[in-house]
């Protein structure tokens, strides 16, 4: 690997000073467990650099649907050293259960960065999630997916409607034992891999729509021990091949109902929720995985008798990469501490819930932005080499573009974002929180910035819904650059001036639509990776 790659056995949290400033900043308890990731930052370097590479270019999962005897089976083969790392990384999902903090578990997720190894944990997660909140009478499958011992899944989307929960059409009937399901899931993560899924499904006599959906646990194996749903395929997908994805065929498939059926869907958002937050802290993994292989590619690099760094143009590209990567990292621990302060509310859910679900269609939609634009900026940075995939670079970009589409594309966090702001009061109260920090202090060009989303956002929220919707998104994306100036000069109050800034150029550049100033060449604090102000 190292022939391959510059990132690889190195240390990804001890060379991560901008994860260091956030999580000091955001989580109280972080020098408690900084000795943790340091451990971590080495794994996630080595073990599980090496073993992503390994699945994604040698050996992706593969269904096994028949044993020695003909008996359907439906079990995804992994590579021995993928399973072994599951296994070995399953306690990163063991923290806000055991009363610790979501800070930690999405520290863990972003420094593992691979879509596809992560999409494993997150979806395992999120199935401990449903029990330890909603059905807490499956504590024993809880331990066993935070263990290692089980994984989970969570199965939503169908052919008919993808996004559109409301179109699906799998159906639940209760026999007086156990609920039992029969119809497809389309896009089902961790097909063949899968424990215990939860699943969502349509009670007899229930109403069409989103709101007529109940919540469903769904184990692999009946009572009797015969399997209780069958994969029929898996997909051929570009990338993120370290999670088995495939098509699911429920045929009265035992099922138990998770709470109350009448909220199935709110316990769904709420899971989403979760997924939306391990997509952001994912996307912005990817970036730095691609950061970390570019910094020493332009160190090592020369071209025209000077280092590559040494160039105008690749400083300013890579004022862009510092310039993204901390202002969407901000952003999304930024979500994940509002969440964590909220995430044990039960609907209906109260406003300072719904604040930490806007910062989280915030997060979920403009990382993914960055981590499509950086990575592949960063294979531009390579070269010719960017584009083979026999080294590292390549496959950064591949994975990201994953990250846009997962746990809902643009369009649809565009929609929930306009949901979500009608219910969270007056514009001025809702754009003053997020952009506080540039309120309170000589900004250049901060107030006039805020003045005008704030008309933007009040005039989005006049406007006939289907003229609200075309413009959502534009919104939405204002929004997210907003707050993101505004975390990083949150940041800049504990962490120091080089979060001025940076808050500066991502305000200047992203809201203002300016060009990153010249008087950023000279300044190494903000385009190197090892430079403090």
């Amino acid at each position: 690997m190292r022939a391959l790659s510059y990132a690889y056995g190195t240390n990804h949290f001890s060379q991560d000073i901008v994860l260091q400033d956030i999580l000091r900043h955001f989580w109280p308890q972080f020098e408690a467990h900084e000795a943790d990731l340091t451990r971590f930052g080495a794994i996630a370097g080595r073990e599980v650099y090496e073993t992503v590479y390994h699945v994604d270019h040698d050996a992706p999962p593969v269904l096994v649907q028949h044993n020695l005897d003909g008996k359907r089976i439906d079990r995804a083969r992994l590579s021995p050293s993928h399973l072994a790392l599951l296994k070995a990384l399953a306690f990163i999902n063991r923290p806000p259960y055991e009363g610790d903090s979501w800070h930690h578990h999405f520290a863990y997720g972003y420094l593992i960065g691979d879509p596809g190894l992560y999409c494993v944990l997150t979806i395992t997660n999120q199935v401990a999630y449903a029990i330890h909140k909603y059905a807490p009478e499956f504590a024993e499958w809880k331990e066993a997916l935070l263990s290692g011992r089980a994984f989970g899944a969570t199965w939503m989307t169908e052919v008919q409607g993808g996004s559109d929960l409301g179109a699906n059409q799998t159906t639940a009937r209760f026999d007086g034992e156990v609920w039992r399901l029969s119809g497809d899931k389309y896009f089902a993560s961790g097909a063949g891999l899968t424990d215990y899924a939860i699943a969502t499904a349509r009670p007899e006599g229930a109403p069409s729509g989103p709101k007529g959906l109940a919540l469903f646990l769904v184990p692999r194996l009946r009572k009797d021990g015969n399997l209780n749903f069958h994969v029929r395929r898996l997909k051929d997908k570009s990338a993120t091949r370290a999670v088995p994805s495939g098509e699911v065929e429920f045929a009265d498939t035992e099922a138990f109902l998770i709470g109350d059926k009448h909220l199935g869907i709110y316990y769904t958002l709420e899971n989403l929720t979760v997924s939306r937050l391990a997509n952001a802290a994912g996307a912005m993994g990817i970036v730095q995985k691609a950061l970390l292989e570019v910094m020493q590619r332009v160190r090592h690099r020369r071209s025209f008798g000077h280092a590559l760094r040494d160039h105008a143009l690749i400083r300013r590209d890579l004022t862009d990469f510092a310039v993204r990567h901390a202002g969407g990292l901000a952003l999304t621990f930024q979500a994940i501490d509002l969440f964590d302060q909220a995430w044990q509310e039960r609907p209906p859910h109260s406003p300072k819930y719904h604040l930490a679900r806007l910062y989280t269609h915030l997060a979920k939609t403009r990382t993914a932005d960055h981590a499509a634009h950086l990575t592949a900026m960063a294979m531009e940075l390579f070269g010719g080499l960017g584009f083979l995939e026999e080294y590292a670079i390549a496959r950064w970009h591949r994975e990201a573009l994953i990250t846009p589409i997962w746990e809902g594309p643009s369009n649809i966090q565009a929609l929930d974002f306009l949901e979500t702001l009608m219910k969270l009061g007056s514009v001025d109260d809702v754009i003053d929180r997020i952009a506080a920090p540039l309120l309170g202090r000589s900004v250049p060009g901060g107030r006039v910035v805020v003045s005008r989303v704030r008309q933007e956002v009040a005039a989005l929220r006049a406007l006939p819904r289907p003229e609200a919707e075309w413009q959502s998104k534009s919104v939405l994306r204002t929004v997210a650059d907003l707050a993101q100036a505004a975390s990083l000069y949150r940041l800049a109050e504990t962490a120091g001036e080089r979060y001025e800034k940076l808050g500066q150029l991502y305000l200047s550049h992203f809201l203002d639509g300016q060009e990153y100033p010249s008087w950023a060449f000279y300044d190494s604090s903000v385009w190197s990776w090892d430079s403090r102000a």
